[in-house]
């Protein structure tokens, strides 16, 4: 096991998410989301002269890079990664590996406004500093109808419209600024049998449609086409549902929407070979150590052969 940055993130499903990428010594592997970076040094200590390039939005991120040559990082988000690779002259890759769960720094950082447990905190929400669109902006310039969408598509909130209605009603008397505000706002909403939960989803689609989150991913997803090489495998871990449904399409059949499409004798065309049927989740032994590991789930696929 690999040492991580203390206090910033413990990796989920570390040693099954790189053992998927049946690393090579001399291959190119990519972290798609550096964080903490587990993964990564994981990664790096089964290389000798191959190549790692860890990207990750969030500034932060950076002080905890290891001295080491064969690491390339790129402080941007993911869904740029081909883009960067080409800057790189780097062509193919043999691997790639997502965690797209939200680091325990940004959730345990009050200022950075994540969670709701810290009422005093600045609606942030922000994953990277190179934007200014904040949850501040979601809730104090998005119609009923955008914000109903956010909150029933990204936290399955089923009392979405009515909780629309309540934040516009609200900043028409005075701007939300604060997670207090905001508290204060949906607190007639919040169930008293599963109130953590409830605010759980409404922070989760907040933050979802603050950092683009969704989009980000499809974008992500479609160019590992493109970059992994004929046998190359993609490790994917992701933490609610609609992440899941997204990754579980796409590596089945090569699009996010899970549409099928067929050769001439009625095959299944997929530019991937699903490698785990099921999901990995972690045991009762890494709950117990990291409880925020408990809804991660990784999917495994490997690049076809591009004539297949």
């Amino acid at each position: 096991m690999v040492n991580v940055a203390k206090g910033y993130h413990v990796p989920a499903l570390l040693r099954e998410s790189v053992d998927a990428l049946e690393i090579k010594a001399d291959g190119v592997y990519v972290d798609a989301t550096y964080g903490g970076g587990g993964h990564s040094k994981e990664i790096l200590s089964r290389l000798t002269n191959g190549k790692l390039i860890a990207f990750d939005r969030d500034i932060e991120a950076a002080n905890n890079l290891p001295d080491d040559k064969r690491l390339i990082f790129v402080q941007n988000n993911f869904r740029f990664m081909r883009n960067f690779l080409r800057y790189y002259n780097i062509g193919k890759v043999n691997g790639i590996l997502a965690d797209l769960g939200v680091s325990s720094h940004h959730f345990d950082e009050s200022e950075r406004g994540f969670s709701f447990r810290f009422p005093d905190a600045v609606l942030d929400m922000r994953m990277g500093q190179d934007s200014d669109f904040t949850a501040q902006s979601v809730l104090n310039t998005y119609s009923h109808d955008r914000l109903e969408h956010v909150f029933f598509e990204y936290g399955e909130i089923k009392q979405a419209g009515k909780l629309a209605r309540a934040i516009l009603e609200s900043r028409e008397q005075q701007p939300f600024v604060s997670v207090a505000d905001f508290l204060e706002t949906i607190e007639p909403f919040v169930p008293k049998s599963e109130g953590k939960q409830f605010l759980s989803k409404v922070f989760q689609a907040l933050r979802i449609e603050v950092n683009k989150e969704m989009a980000s991913l499809r974008h992500f997803l479609e160019q590992t086409v493109e970059i992994l090489v004929a046998g190359g495998r993609l490790s994917v871990i992701s933490y609610h549902s609609l992440e899941d449904r997204m990754v579980k399409n796409f590596i089945r059949t090569g699009n996010v929407e899970g549409r099928r499409f067929k050769d001439f004798y009625g095959n299944d065309i997929s530019p991937f070979t699903v490698i785990t049927k099921k999901a990995i989740v972690p045991n009762d032994d890494e709950i117990d150590v990291n409880s925020r590991s408990r809804s991660a789930k990784l999917r495994i696929a490997e690049k076809n052969n591009e004539n297949i």
